[in-house]
């Protein structure tokens, strides 16, 4: 490829509403041009590394045993209102309705097409094991697009689909899946980690995702460096251990004037934060009217994960308490309840670390006071129900006794689930097993976000002068910038030859040829991110050398012209 018969269109500025790192260099490189909110064309530049990740996910897949189709983005009503997801997935699904009037929805992911798929196709055992995939614009329609190609409205998605006769079938099926993944961020040359996760709307059994490792990620990861535990945040389990100490002091009644969170109580109190209680007040509406209050326990300096709220019995449907029904049962404004001396029932749910505090602090169910000194059993009764109610921190016994545990930030960009028989019982996709018997099909499904893995790896890829991409993934693995090559009869002989060569290698290269004198060139393929580079100058040539640098070195190597293809080769190393 000749740069004068390309289309570049670098920026020196990005545009104000470029947020992040990966937006702001995807703008300035012409990666992207922005239609709308969320909505974007993918330029050139931008779609040779799109095709470049499709075609390492391709071929990993197929590697794998998946067969290829395509669904259709447009997608019938019927087909999620069997499913129950119509409703379920609220706002973020895009409907819309043709001139009959008939509703239809924008896929954001394909489940019931392919159940759909498979279920008018498989009618025997025989025929399984099967994995289907494509590769498929989606659209969710964010409340706020933001950050480019990271959180937009459409975007590109590989998704896959497995079909199973039985549980371990299906578990077989999705080991197949992660070790495929493993291999697909192998070589996308991006450092990521793949943790448990919950399964969240899309339902099923189990869980990971896979995530590209960057400080500006938006998801916490947690892991045990001295063993194989990792999960995203809202999977990671909290361990409480030891032993409930015994009471020591005496239950008091304290004025906390305008104390109203832990930390106001804290330092008025001169105590550790670790000594007070966060309550926080759950209501659940009940299926044949009225409603059940529950009170969640925390320790002062740790935060509720809500996800992990959602699966203690009964708590399923729960939503905060209004302020008027705070009133009602607790007899006083939020900031000062607790679980002593509640005006109506209550059930107490105590995270694992609060059910062994003891010589707490805790609201008093009355303006301006907190008691000190309450203990379980003596001054309160036992919580209803201990559960794991919060986020891990740094240095929390790991789950498998093995370490402590470690947070880093990432940026999640597949996630694999096991789904089971969420999507075939829903839809009576069935088959025939050995005995004629009919049975709902066992499945997985896997996601790989196409587009976002731009912008993932360019947040964890970037210095001052533009983007540094993996060699799998850049436009181009090598540009030869010629000086005066519209001037110079040995220049351009000698850039030919060079471009000859490493096309005949297989190398993606790209000559600029358009005159650009030397930093304005530079800084455009700095930018762009193209991780190796040769100049050819009249100087170096007659010394018999071209100069090399990689994108991440600080100064250029002389290399001889004989030898330049070689090293080059080696540098790229596919």
């Amino acid at each position: 490829m000749r740069a004068s018969r390309f289309f570049i269109s670098t920026l020196k500025e990005a545009p104000s509403d470029a947020e992040i790192v990966s937006h702001q260099l995807m703008m300035r490189a012409g990666m992207i041009k922005r239609l709308g909110s969320g909505i974007y064309t993918y330029m050139p530049m931008g779609l040779k590394v799109i095709r470049k990740v499709e075609a390492i996910v391709r071929e990993e897949m197929n590697n794998a045993a998946a067969i290829e189709l395509l669904m259709p983005l447009v997608q019938p009503a019927e087909l999620w209102q069997e499913t129950g997801r119509w409703d379920k997935m609220g706002p973020e699904l895009m409907r819309v309705k043709d001139r009959h009037g008939r509703e239809f929805a924008i896929q954001p992911t394909s489940e019931e097409v392919i159940t759909d798929v498979v279920r008018s196709e498989i009618k025997s055992y025989k025929q399984l094991p099967l994995n289907f995939y494509h590769i498929q614009t989606k659209f969710r329609d964010e409340r706020r697009p933001r950050f480019g190609l990271m959180r937009g409205r459409e975007f590109t998605m590989k998704d896959a689909y497995s079909f199973d006769r039985d549980l371990a079938g299906m578990q077989q099926s999705y080991k197949v899946m992660f070790d495929a993944y493993t291999r697909i961020f192998t070589r996308f040359g991006l450092k990521f980690r793949a943790v448990a996760a919950d399964n969240g709307a899309i339902g099923g059994t189990g869980s990971h995702e896979f995530h590209v490792i960057a400080s500006t990620g938006e998801d916490a990861l947690v892991y045990c460096p001295d063993s194989d535990f990792a999960a995203n945040m809202e999977a990671a389990e909290a361990v409480a251990t030891g032993e409930r100490p015994a009471a020591s002091a005496a239950l008091v009644k304290t004025s906390t004037p305008k104390a109203q969170k832990c930390e106001d109580v804290a330092a008025l109190l001169k105590i550790d934060l670790k000594q007070t209680l966060k309550t926080l007040a759950l209501t659940v509406e009940k299926d044949g009217g009225g409603k059940e209050y529950f009170m969640l326990l925390l320790r002062g300096d740790h935060e509720l994960n809500e996800i992990k709220v959602g699966k203690v019995a009964g708590l399923a449907n729960h939503r905060f308490s209004t302020e008027a029904e705070i009133l009602e049962v607790y007899g006083c404004v939020p900031g000062y309840l607790g679980p002593i001396g509640t005006k109506a029932p209550v059930t107490v749910v105590a995270d694992r670390t609060v059910a062994l505090m003891a010589d707490f602090v805790t609201g008093a169910n009355e303006a301006d006071y907190h008691y000190t000194g309450a203990n379980w059993g003596r001054d309160v009764a036992e919580p209803a129900i201990v559960a794991d109610l919060r986020n891990v921190v740094e240095g929390d016994p790991s789950p498998d006794g093995k370490g402590v545990l470690a947070i880093e930030r990432g940026i999640e960009v597949g996630h694999v689930f096991q789904l089971g028989t969420a999507y075939s019982e829903a839809m009576k996709a069935t088959f025939l097993d050995e005995n004629g018997k009919a049975a709902p099909l066992q499945m997985g499904c896997y996601g790989i976000g196409v587009t976002r893995i731009l912008g993932a790896a360019i947040e964890q890829n970037f210095d001052d002068k533009g983007i540094i991409w993996p060699a799998s993934l850049a436009p181009f693995e090598l540009v030869l910038c010629p000086m005066g090559y519209d001037r110079s009869e040995l220049v351009k002989e000698a850039t030919d030859k060079l471009y000859a060569e490493a096309q005949a290698a297989g190398v993606d290269v790209i000559v600029d040829d358009r005159g650009l004198r030397p930093g304005a060139m530079f800084a455009d393929w700095e930018l762009i991110g193209v991780p190796h580079r040769v100049v050819i100058g009249e100087r170096g040539l007659k010394e018999g050398n071209l100069e090399y640098q990689g994108r991440r070195d600080t100064e250029a190597t002389a290399v001889p012209v004989a030898d330049t293809i070689n090293f080059v080769k080696a540098k790229v190393q596919r």
